[in-house]
């Protein structure tokens, strides 16, 4: 599907400007037809390979949509009057523009689910999935209503995650700087001066000297070193299944950090299967949809694996237990929701009580970063101190 930049006019005589999303030209110009107006002229709209701030919906403009959507819907407004409503009320740009192609789309005959699926990067499977059976169904307001709420978790949930991690970042960042200052510029104006005085140098102030030396000459491979070695796992991540998998197993496993991504990612699984679940998409279903949303190698192995076990004809408990991966919370709460025939509910639970360890994780882990990062920064100057004024100590005392 190609973006066209077209000019259009209406009966009246009145022109309009746009952008609209067709497979060609024939496509585009029925769909302005379709709108009471004649094309006059297009252009195809050249996509870059590299755009900087590449155009993806936000959380806040999917919220916003749903939330907005099922409340039009609720009212009984049509789908297509409410889509036209959200767009006329955006403001001017990537939201709006995918507002329009929506739109356009569904007045070309296309449903909303069809519609969505021209926008994969902005939308993905489960809510796709989950608007084709709102549609199917004739529920679509309960469907938006249960994905707003789930959104809005998602979304609570990782700034959570962000808080987390931004501040121990930040003061990372001043260490690192500090510590650049401190080896590259002070430190060698001092240590001259402790080497004319003469006597033993102490093996903590030769310790001082290396490090000092390695960051006045490879200063620059400190400053990129991170950015290569992250870029480099991620491009073998990519090119590799087996570098994937082990370093997602290695981000689970991470000390602190790592139990909690297991929390967070169980969490979304369980709320996503429960949506589904119990919007009519059966368990195997579910789980293939699931896959490609746990964005870690090893949980989505684990789910392959007990789909295959289900299809086997092994029980869905079961299925999730002999993969070794899922904790025992997982498994007994499936287990129950399997016996009473209420699995979306079941599988509530365990989202609800992972959401809730993982916020007291985030508040118990928040506080302590500080003293930790504390202790790091006053030892990392008392080596320096004790390295510089040490041997000046000494000197004195000999002189005496």
């Amino acid at each position: 599907m190609s973006e066209y930049k077209y000019k259009s006019m209406d009966e009246y005589g009145k022109s309009f400007e746009g952008r609209m999303h067709a497979n060609n030209v024939f496509e585009l110009e029925a769909l302005i037809n379709n709108q009471d107006q004649d094309l006059i002229n297009y252009k195809v709209v050249k996509q870059r390979a590299f755009r900087l701030g590449a155009r993806k919906l936000n959380r806040k403009d999917i919220i916003n949509m749903v939330v907005q959507l099922e409340q039009l819907t609720k009212s009984g407004v049509p789908l297509l009057d409410g889509l036209s409503d959200l767009r006329d009320s955006a403001d001017e740009g990537y939201y709006r523009d995918l507002l329009s192609s929506l739109v356009e789309s569904i007045q070309g005959g296309k449903t909303f689910s069809e519609a969505l699926k021209d926008f994969e990067n902005d939308f993905d499977q489960v809510f796709i999935s989950l608007i084709e059976i709102g549609e199917e169904s004739g529920e679509l307001d309960k469907i938006l209503k249960d994905m707003g709420a789930s959104l809005r978790w998602i979304d609570e949930l990782i700034s959570a995650t962000v808080k987390l991690l931004t501040y121990p970042a930040i003061v990372g960042l001043v260490v690192l700087a500090v510590t650049g200052f401190l080896m590259v510029y002070l430190v060698p104006q001092i240590l001259p001066f402790i080497l004319e005085m003469g006597g033993e140098v102490p093996f903590h102030t030769k310790a001082l000297i290396i490090v000092s030396g390695v960051f006045i000459n490879y200063w620059w491979a400190i400053f990129i070193m991170p950015f290569i070695i992250f870029y480099t796992l991620k491009t073998m991540g990519k090119r590799s299944k087996k570098v994937k998998y082990r370093l997602d197993y290695l981000k689970l496993k991470a000390p602190i950090f790592g139990n909690i991504l297991l929390k967070i990612k169980l969490a979304r699984l369980a709320n996503y299967m429960s949506l589904l679940y119990a919007s009519g998409i059966n368990v195997l279903r579910a789980l293939q949809i699931c896959e490609n949303l746990m964005d870690n190698a090893v949980l989505e192995e684990a789910l392959r694996e007990v789909g295959k076990k289900i299809r086997d004809g092994k029980g869905i408990s079961d299925s999730f237990k002999q993969t070794q991966i899922f904790p025992p919370l997982v498994i007994r709460m499936v287990k129950v929701g399997e016996s009473t025939g209420n699995l979306d509910e079941s599988l509530l639970n365990i989202s609800y009580f992972y959401n809730r360890e993982v916020q007291g994780a985030i508040d118990k882990i928040e506080p302590a970063i500080s003293p930790i990062l504390s202790v790091v920064m006053g030892t990392l100057l008392g080596w320096i101190m004790m390295s510089v004024l040490g041997p000046v100590w000494d000197a004195i005392g000999n002189i005496g």
